[in-house]
Parts: structure tokens; C-alpha cells; sequence
């Protein structure tokens, strides 16, 4: 056979092959594997018919409303779009409503508000309904074509803005038939009649404002309900800050600092700045991260307590700091963080520390009392999502000692020794007891072992294995731990010298005293720490805006 004659075969091979593989694949098996019947494979064919015709009918209409649209004439078309970005080209002197402010009393008046998107609910093609968020706070806004300012294509732009979309618009302010329940402006709402985008989320959310904010009674309710770990919140933290729980959280923490700064200015305290970059460990021990400080050896400071003292001795007489803390303790719990803000105070005293203790006691009243006074809102928003009661506090904090602790503890069952510490099982059984028997969540416990104190500490007079020292409790959880300091340097160096601490690390800190100090006392609070407790959260994470623990570095 001649290589031509072979070729034509071949060919002829290919495109039978290419026949065969056509009807196989024109066959259509049943269930069973087997071929239709040619009165089953008929039925088969008219319903192919019937779905085709839908899909061109559904095309046709399409097309046909599409091209309707195209022509009506958008009565709207100036009052809504996208904004171009703002490069600060214009300054009109617009007068700009906050979301928290709107209220009856704007009721049938016109405001300009900016506010995020939170969600849209069309209710056919010539209404739809917004939820913006502005913080803390949101309201209900409508837009219902009227074919004058608000035509069908400006409601299905309304409806088409992603979540989380930056909006600006004007509104008037209508007080609905019905309270709106779903908004924390409830009285009124906002009648849109121009909208634009000024800022468009382009990208999939993490997870939905909505999910992030259901409280535990909605899960109870629910439990289908989509549940946003602390894990993914703490991922994709600035999604989660939007919620206005996480909102208000942080506006009550901004709230504690206000109060703590003034009630100190109010007793003529001084604010100051401390170094954080420091040549010694300020607390002792090795829970301290050391860095490298042009070839020397530097450390972060665990508090402020060294200069504190040092301001002391200067003559300050009373100084109190907001600052970051560092610990390097790997503690994987519910109430520890690497870094925190600190509250830390130190004041001279005449007489006995005692003055400091009680004034730090009233201090912890006064920033309780206003938080529950001046920032009523927020906490309504918080308890919302986090559900818990407001705490029991009288005008005056409860005192105990340490020892009439360990008794109260032993009473009820509790194991513990003359001269240990408080563990977190036994702080929690504690708070429930004050509780129970003397009526609040709020109370001081002094006199603790010096054994358990840093170096600093002065012993108690009249038995050394106690100590000048206090801690105060919120919800039987430590807040905040202080003592009268020692002020005398060969005392000091003594006390150095029996715990363990280099003496050569601290010569500039005991130089200080040489000179003559007075006595004093003071304190450090963790701000994260008291926010948490003071609002029942479960974790000190809920507190801290971008946490640091162990194991997070980022965000």
C-alpha cells in the first residue's frame, strides 16, 4: 500500500471515530445507565423546547425593561451617584447632623448626614429602605420614588450600595407612625432625597456587621445564627471595631482615662511621661522583653514605678501617668496581655498611707458613679450585646485585711495559706462572698504578705510579714495592686538584697532616696482590665483595641 493510500485511511479511521463519538454522545441514559425510550427521549425533547423558550422570553423581557428604563427620563439623575474622591477641592460650609443627635425635636427639618450603609431592604422597585451607622448610633433611611427628586433608578442604586459603603446624603426628618425598634434612633427617621457613595467597599467582608453583633440571648434565641469567633474578630479588627458595641466599648475606655485624669487634676495631681526604653528591669524578675539599645542591653518597662518615685523625691508630691505597660509573661488567659495601657498614680503622704489608699478608693467611686451618669448611651449599647448588670457600689469602697480575707475564704470551705497569694479561683470566690454578705463588687483588700510584693514594699510595722500594701477588686477580680513604698535608701538596699534584685541595676533609682524622700504611696491600674470587668466582658481582648498577647502580633 503507497503511503498516500495509507494516509486516506487513516483518515477515513479519524472520522468515523469522530461519527461514533457523536451519536455516543447524542444517546441519553436513564437513571439506570440505560438508553431512553424514543417516547422518553420525545418528552425529553419538548421540555428542552419549554426551557429554551424561557430563557429567550426571560432575555426578551430583559431586554425590553432594560430598554424601557433606558428611556424613561430619570428625574433623579442629579440627586445620586458615586462622589468623586475627595481631595479637599471644596470647603462649602455645610452644616453636618450627626447620626446620635437625630431626634423629634429635627422633626419636618432637612439635615446632611455621612454615615455607613449597614444594610439596604428594597420592598419592590419603588421603595427601599437603609440602615446607616454613624458610631454608636443608627437610623432608619427611606427612599420612595415620587418621579419628582426620587425616581426608580435612584431607588436601585439605593439598593445596589455594598455594605459597609461610605454614604453622604440630605434628608428630612419624618417621626414614623411606629417607634423603629431595629435602630438606637428609634423616634424618627430619614426621608432621602439625594444620596451619593464617597467611599465604596470593593471587596467581600470578613464577615457581616449584622453577625458580629448578635449578643449571646439572640444566640439562645437562635442558634442557627452565624457565631464570629474572637479568633476572626481579632483578625480583621477593623471590621470588627465597626459594630457599635465595639464602639462604644472603646468610647468608655477613652471615658475611664477622662475621669481618672480628672479627678487626679482635681486633687492637684501632676501628669507625667515616664521613659519606656529603660536600663533595668523596673519590677524585678524575668518577665521583662529585653531589646537591643545600640550594642547595650535595654529593657521595656513594666511600669512606671522607678521614675514614679523618683518624681517623688523631686518634690512633685503627687504624680500620676497613662502610658503602655510591657510583661512579658506567656500567660494564656482571659485577663492578661502583653502590653496595656496603665493608670499609674504615687503621692506623698503626711501620716499613714492609708490617705492615699482611701483617696485611690474614692478616686475608683467617683470614675464608677460618672460612667453610669454621663455615659448612659454607651453602656445601653454594650449591654445590649453583652448583657450584665450594672455593679453594686456604695458611696464608700469595702475594706478588708488580708487576713480577714483568708478567714472569710476558710469559712466557706476555701484552702488557703497564712502568707500566699490570692489565686484567680480564689479572687472570683472572694468577690462572690463580699457580694453575698456585704452587698457590693467593688472593695479593697490590704495588709497582703510582703512575701508576695516587689522589692519596694515597706513591711508593716507591727508584724514584717505583712506589708503596707493593698489591692482593689471589681467583680472579684484584682484592678489594681498598690503600697506604701519604701522611701528610707538603706532600707531599700536591704529589701533589694533579700529578694534577689542586682543592687548595680538600680543605683541611679536607690540615688534618689539618699537625697531625702518623703514617704508615699500609689498604685498602677490596668485601664484594659478594669473596662472589662466593669462591663461583665468574658475576655480582656474585648477591651483592648488591638490586643497584644503571647501569640498576636498583628493587626
Amino acid at each position: 500500500m503507497s503511503a498516500q493510500e495509507s494516509n486516506t485511511t487513516a483518515t477515513e479511521q479519524k472520522q468515523e471515530v469522530a461519527e461514533l463519538a457523536t451519536q455516543v454522545e447524542d444517546i441519553v441514559l436513564d437513571a439506570e445507565g440505560k438508553p431512553l425510550s424514543k417516547k422518553a427521549l420525545k418528552k425529553l425533547e419538548k421540555e428542552r423546547e419549554k426551557e429554551q423558550k424561557r430563557i429567550e422570553r426571560e432575555a426578551r423581557e430583559a431586554a425590553e425593561r432594560a430598554a424601557r428604563e433606558a428611556s424613561e427620563v430619570d428625574c433623579a439623575k442629579e440627586n445620586y451617584g458615586k462622589a468623586p474622591i475627595n481631595m479637599s477641592q471644596v470647603q462649602s460650609g455645610t452644616k453636618w447632623t450627626e447620626v446620635k443627635d437625630l431626634s423629634a425635636e429635627l422633626a419636618g427639618q432637612t439635615v446632611h448626614v455621612q454615615a455607613r450603609v449597614q444594610g439596604s431592604r428594597p420592598t419592590g422597585s419603588k421603595m427601599c429602605f437603609l440602615v446607616l451607622r454613624e458610631g454608636s448610633a443608627t437610623a432608619q433611611g427611606l427612599l420612595v420614588v415620587d418621579n419628582e427628586t426620587i425616581s426608580k433608578q435612584m431607588v436601585k442604586f439605593a439598593n445596589s450600595i455594598s455594605s459597609e459603603s461610605l454614604v453622604s446624603l440630605v434628608a428630612k426628618v419624618v417621626v414614623p407612625s411606629e417607634p423603629i425598634k431595629s435602630c438606637t434612633v428609634g423616634d424618627v427617621e430619614l426621608h432621602v432625597s439625594r444620596l451619593f457613595v464617597i467611599s465604596q467597599v470593593a471587596v467581600t467582608l470578613p464577615f457581616s456587621i449584622d453577625s458580629a453583633s448578635w449578643s449571646t440571648l439572640d444566640y439562645e434565641r437562635d442558634p442557627t445564627l452565624n457565631r464570629v469567633l474572637l479568633h476572626t474578630r481579632l483578625n480583621n479588627r477593623v471590621v470588627d471595631l465597626r459594630t457599635t458595641a465595639n464602639n462604644a466599648i472603646f468610647k468608655l475606655q477613652a471615658a475611664v482615662s477622662q475621669l481618672f485624669r480628672e479627678y487626679l487634676t482635681n486633687e492637684k495631681f501632676t501628669e507625667i511621661h515616664t521613659p519606656k526604653i529603660i536600663s533595668a528591669a523596673s519590677e524585678g524578675g524575668a518577665n521583662v522583653f529585653r531589646v537591643d539599645y545600640f550594642k547595650r542591653n535595654a529593657f521595656l518597662a513594666q511600669s512606671p514605678q522607678l521614675f514614679k518615685q523618683m518624681c517623688i523625691a523631686a518634690d512633685f508630691g503627687k504624680v500620676y501617668e497613662i502610658a503602655p505597660v510591657f510583661r512579658a509573661e506567656n500567660s494564656q488567659t482571659h485577663r492578661h496581655l502583653t502590653e496595656y495601657v496603665g493608670l499609674d498614680l504615687e503621692c506623698a503622704f503626711r501620716e499613714h498611707y492609708h490617705e492615699v489608699m482611701n483617696m485611690i478608693g474614692d478616686m475608683f467611686i467617683y470614675i464608677f458613679k460618672n460612667l453610669e451618669k454621663r455615659w448612659a448611651f454607651e453602656l445601653a449599647t454594650v449591654r445590649k450585646q453583652y448583657p450584665s448588670e450594672p455593679i453594686l457600689v456604695g458611696d464608700k469602697p469595702l475594706k478588708l485585711e488580708f487576713k480577714d480575707a483568708v478567714a472569710l475564704l476558710r469559712k466557706h470551705g476555701e484552702e488557703m495559706e497564712d502568707f500566699g497569694d490570692f489565686t484567680t479561683k480564689l479572687e472570683k470566690t472572694l468577690g462572690r462572698l463580699v457580694r453575698e454578705e456585704y452587698g457590693t463588687d467593688f472593695y479593697m483588700v490590704d495588709k497582703f504578705p510582703l512575701a508576695v510584693r516587689p522589692f519596694y514594699t515597706m513591711p508593716d510595722p507591727e508584724n514584717p510579714m505583712y506589708s503596707n500594701s493593698y489591692d482593689f477588686f471589681l467583680r472579684g477580680e484584682e484592678i489594681m495592686s498598690g503600697a506604701q513604698r519604701i522611701h528610707d535608701a538603706g532600707m531599700l538596699r536591704e529589701r533589694i538584697a533579700a529578694c534577689g534584685v542586682p543592687v548595680d541595676d538600680l543605683i541611679e533609682y536607690i540615688k534618689a532616696f539618699e537625697y531625702g524622700c518623703p514617704p508615699h504611696a500609689g498604685g498602677g491600674v490596668g485601664l484594659e482590665r478594669v473596662v472589662m470587668f466593669y462591663l461583665g466582658l468574658d475576655d480582656i481582648r474585648y477591651s483592648s483595641l488591638f490586643p497584644r498577647d503571647p501569640t498576636r502580633l498583628e493587626p
